[in-house]
Formats: structure tokens, sequence, C-alpha cells
């Protein structure tokens, strides 16, 4: 018999937020919409500063050495030939690549033959680089120093050092979420990402601008996990889906604006300018406390009362639902809550390391990392074999974006039906077969057929990326969500960093980083049956809540099949409803404790003219005459 295995974690005294708070101060009444619109404007100027990263570092199609004329001979005269014969005697020619990016001919210097019979000899490049028109942009990162040929390497490098800016973001102010809550954790990244964004449009050099990048990406993924946690702590169960997609369509508005503002811009660090302005409009929510409140939820997880009931006056206020006293029916909820807490209750902060003590939660997170680690990093294959199809930039950029709104539409039409395991269980398995038929076909199929593949691929990686996100938010317990939650981006971005590691060694291990990311999406679908199902249930709050959740069977009972006992005797209903009760005894409590009351029982203000003596003789006298 299989022994089970208890973990005791850590717990603070609690109430069913779901149940209990949220409906008394007017649920998802139109405060928490206004919340929720407000919290949609980070995830725009977060995404802005996040594919901005694509034109900065963006390789012109055509480049080539300048001409230098002191590797010319003397008697060389540049006005005897045109501009492309010019080239022609300076420049090596490459077959099937036009014009050498790296090389130049140096000619002996008495020489006046410049025909290919003389001998030349190939140098470096001296005098720099001519480029072709950049995509959206007539300067970038790559033409402003010259990061090409023997320095290619600084421009994977510079992406990886972002990558790993969010990563370190994400760990790290994911856990600063569940110590100073979501909004100082936001107002703390967003200060920070406008400030450094300013000053990475003043880069000097490549290694300030790597520098200064991978410390703007620690802020933004800042922005982000904070502002994705506070949105659907504020949401009732039936809306989380809908504004986190909401949240992602934002995303994809920033995408389709991005190459019109490039072309707008021309130069990079107007491009910069630009895409941190709107981060520097978020600074209004310092003043503005109303647009971006604490999470109430978080502040009850945490047992921090005295702010938990100025927040909820606020929401309840603000909603509509008035809080007054405690005769009342609204007012119950202040005395519930103290009567659950008690009056010396401390707060108390948890972390990620709390994860140690459990078993059920730190497996979802172990899960949902890998499942957005693959949907991440698999969908560099599926977007190669898009620049093989078409070497047009805009080609491969707009149709990414568009699998990407195609997604988040699936997403929406799929998931409340079916079920977040389900739908990233088909996820998970169509990315897969996509990626194994592009892996042992690809020589054999037509280039149609390879397109198809690929955009199909890219659209379900996609959707699986943004279901594990969404998931991870659902099942990871208020008190450790930011952390858990950083966890499971943490290792998105790793997936993310892989395919620039794969440019790095010059697409030396594409075929194995293929075969790695297509295992790894087979194997995924096992690991998904062991999560939980989190559609239209309440977000845990505690440790022990998120302990608590189980997996659902895989196949539904047979309709047909008795699972009654031959004697089934149903147990008496007990009256005692412990809800009403812990009310009951709360407002009675403090009507006791009150000083002034809404009515007054008549009091006589003079004695009265018997003593308690002398009545009880005359009522015992007159008892006694009537009963003779």
């Amino acid at each position: 018999m299989a022994r089970e295995t208890t973990v005791t974690v850590n717990t603070l005294p609690s109430m069913d937020f779901e149940t209990r708070i949220f409906p008394h101060i007017g649920g998802y009444g139109r405060y928490n919409r206004l919340v929720v619109l407000f919290s949609w404007f980070p995830n725009f100027a977060v995404m802005l500063n996040l594919f901005c990263d694509v034109f900065f570092t963006h390789i012109p199609e055509s480049y080539h050495c300048k001409p230098d004329p002191q590797l010319l001979p003397s008697t060389f005269l540049p006005n005897n030939f045109s501009r492309q014969g010019y080239l022609n005697l300076t420049i090596p020619w490459v077959n099937g690549s036009g014009l050498s990016h790296c090389e130049l001919f140096k000619y002996p210097s008495n020489t006046s033959d410049f025909s290919e019979k003389v001998h030349r000899e190939r140098v470096s490049c001296t005098v720099g680089w001519e480029y072709a028109h950049v995509a959206g942009l007539q300067s970038n990162f790559v033409t402003e120093w010259n990061l090409v040929c023997s320095d290619f390497w600084k421009i994977p490098l510079q992406h990886i050092c972002f990558m790993t800016g969010w990563i370190l973001g994400y760990i790290l102010l994911g856990t600063l979420c569940d110590w100073l809550g979501r909004r100082r954790c936001f107002l703390l990244s967003i200060s920070l990402s406008s400030l450094l964004g300013v000053v990475v449009c003043l880069s000097s050099s490549a290694v300030v601008f790597l520098l200064l990048r991978l410390s703007q990406g620690v802020m933004l993924a800042g922005v982000f996990v904070s502002s994705y946690i506070a949105r659907l702590e504020l949401c009732d169960p039936p809306n989380r889906l809908m504004v986190a997609m909401i949240s992602s369509f934002f995303s994809v508005i920033a995408e389709l604006l991005l190459p019109g503002i490039a072309v707008l811009c021309r130069d990079w660090p107007v491009l910069q300018a630009v895409a941190t302005l709107p981060q520097l409009l978020l600074l209004s929510y310092w003043c503005c406390v109303s647009v971006f409140p604490e999470s109430p939820r978080w502040l009850m997880a945490t047992a921090q009362i005295p702010q938990l009931k100025r927040s909820l006056r606020e929401f309840s206020t603000r909603n509509g639902v008035c809080l007054r006293d405690e005769i009342y029916p609204g007012e119950t909820l202040l005395s519930e809550i103290d009567t659950a807490f008690g009056e010396d209750c401390q707060p108390r902060y948890f972390s990620i390391l709390e994860l140690r003590q459990t078993r059920v939660i730190w497996k979802n997170c172990l899960i949902l990392s890998f499942t957005l680690f693959i949907g991440t990093g698999i969908q560099y294959c599926f977007t190669r074999n898009l620049h093989s199809y078409s070497s047009n930039f805009y080609f491969s950029y707009f149709l990414r974006v568009m699998t990407g709104a195609l997604a988040c539409v699936f997403i929406c039409l799929s998931v409340n039906h079916f079920g977040r395991r389900g739908m990233l269980l088909l996820s998970a398995i169509i990315t897969g077969l996509s990626s194994l038929l592009l892996l042992a076909l690809t020589q054999y199929l037509r280039g149609g057929l390879v397109l198809v593949l690929s955009v199909v691929g890219l659209l379900f990686s996609q959707a699986l990326a943004m279901l594990s996100v969404l998931f991870a938010c659902e099942v990871m317990p208020t008190v450790v969500r930011g952390g858990c939650l950083g966890l499971v981006l943490a290792a998105g971005c790793v997936g993310m960093a892989a395919s620039s590691l794969m440019e790095l060694q010059n697409n030396g291990g594409y075929f194995l980083h293929h075969v790695i990311f297509a295992s790894f999406a087979v194997l995924s679908v096992l690991s998904i049956m062991l999560l939980p199902e989190s559609k239209r249930k309440p977000l845990p709050d505690s440790l022990k809540e998120g302990e608590n959740q189980r997996r659902p069977p895989l196949l539904l009972p047979r309709p047909d099949r008795d699972d009654l006992p031959l004697l089934s005797t149903r147990p008496r209903l007990s009256e005692y409803n412990p809800d009403n009760y812990s009310r009951l005894v709360s407002a009675t409590r403090k009507m006791l404790t009150k000083e002034s009351l809404p009515y007054r029982t008549a009091v006589p203000m003079q004695a009265p003219l018997l003593s308690d003596s002398e009545t009880q003789s005359q009522e015992d006298g007159t008892l006694k005459e009537v009963m003779s």
C-alpha cells in the first residue's frame, strides 16, 4: 500500500476572499474594472520596449567595406570608373552573396594593371562599412558601432544580456512583490525603468549600451510581473481569462505599431526615447493612488489588517457598496475580519524559499516553467523556417505578430469551455507534432507545406506560452504568487535566450536545438496531466490552499456505472452554520461594547417609592388574600 506523504506548511489565520470578502465590496464592480483598465497600459509600455530590441539588433540585408584609397596604387584614378566598377575593383566578389562583407583588395603600390591577373592581397576592412537601408531605421545598434564581421558576436551577446536582465528582474522583483506589495514594486520598477530608458538614449559605446539594457530589462520585468498579478487579483473567476487576454492584445498592438514608429523615428536613440515615453506617463500612478491601488487580496493573505480595512472601504465606496455600522448587514465584514485574525495578529511575509516545505506548489511551478520554456524556445525553430521561405524582414515579423493575435483569439474561444489544462495539453501536442514533422520531413516537403507547418507551430507555441503564464498565476498562492510567477517567467526568458546562443555559434547547433525542443514538447504532454484545473475556481491565497489543489481525473466516470453502496444512508444535515454563528458573535460583541446605540431603553431617573423588600411583602399579602 502506498504511503501518504504529509507536507506541513506555515499558515496564517485567513478568510475565503472570493466568498466572504469580494461580494461585500462590490465584486467585479466598476472600480475594479477601472483599475484593470489602467493595469493594461503598463503591458503596452513594457512590450514596446521589449520588441524594440528586434529593430536595434537587426543586421542590414546588404553591407560591405568602405573602399580605402590607401590600399590602392597611386596611379589609380577613381574618376575614371563608375561607382559599381570602383566597388568591383576594391571589394572581392563572393558567389551567391555579392560583394564581400568583410574584405578589401590591397594592390601593389607600383602597379597600373587592375585586371584579375594581377596579384591582389585580401585584407580586412580598414575604414568601416557602408550599410544598405536598415528595416525601419537608418541607424541602429549594429550600424552605430559596426558590429559585423569579427564583432558580430556582440549582437547575440546583447540579446543574451537583455534576457539575463529580465531573468534577474522576474526572480528578484517577483519576490519583492510578495514582500512590499504589488503597488510598491510596480512604482519602484517603473521609476527606475523610465530613468534607465532615458539614459540608454545617451549610450556612448556598445559596452555601455549592453549594461544599460541589462539593467533596464531587470526593471521592465518588475513592471510586467507586478501589473500582471495585480490585474488578476482584482477579478472574479469568470472574468480572469478575458482580462488576461486583453492584456495580450495590448502586446499585439504594441508590436503592430512598432514598425511604423521606427520608420518615423529613423534613428535608434529617437526610437528608444519614444518607447520610454509611455513609461514616463505611467509615473503619474505615483500621484493617482486610486488607479493602481494595493491588492486587498495580498493584504488579507499577509494579515495586514489595518491596511486591509482601509482598502476594503475604498473599494466598497467606489463600487457603490457602503460599509456602515455593525447593526447593518454590510458592516459585518469588518467584524468578521477581526474575529478571524484576532486583535494581536502580526503581518507575515513569504518568499519562494517557502516552496521547500511544499510538494504540490513546487510541482506545479516546475511543470509550468517547463512548458513556458518550451513555448518560447521552440519559436526560434519555426521563425527560422519563415526566414528560409522569405528573407523579407517584415514578412516574418508581421506573420509572427498575426499568429500571436490568433493565439489570443483561440484561447478566448476555447479555454473557458474546455479548461486550462485541456487547451494547454492540446497546444503542447500540436506544437510537438509540428516540430517533429518539420524536423523529419523538411527536405521532402514543398515550400508551402513547410510554411503551413511553421505557422501552425508558431501559433500553438505562442498559445502554449500565454496559457502557461495565466495558469501559473492562477494556481500559485497569493503569499508567494510573485516569486513563483517570476520563476516561471524567468524560465520563459531562458528559452528566448536559447535562440541567441545558436546565433552566437553561427547556427552551428541548430539541428540539435530543434531536436531537444521537439523532444521536450512531447515530454511536456505527460507532465501537463499532473496539473490541477483552475477554470472558474477561486485563486488560492495561503500555502495550505495551494497544497490542497488536486488534478481532476483523466477520464470522466461512465454514466451507467453505479458507484453508490448497496445500503446508503444520507447523513442528517446539521443546522449549525459557522458563518452565521461567527457573524452573530461578532455583531453581539460589538453592540455590547458600543457607547452609542441607535435605540436606548428608558430607565427611571428617580428612585422607586418602595424598596424591593416592601414590594415583595405586599405581593405576598395580596397572594394570601386571593387564596383565602
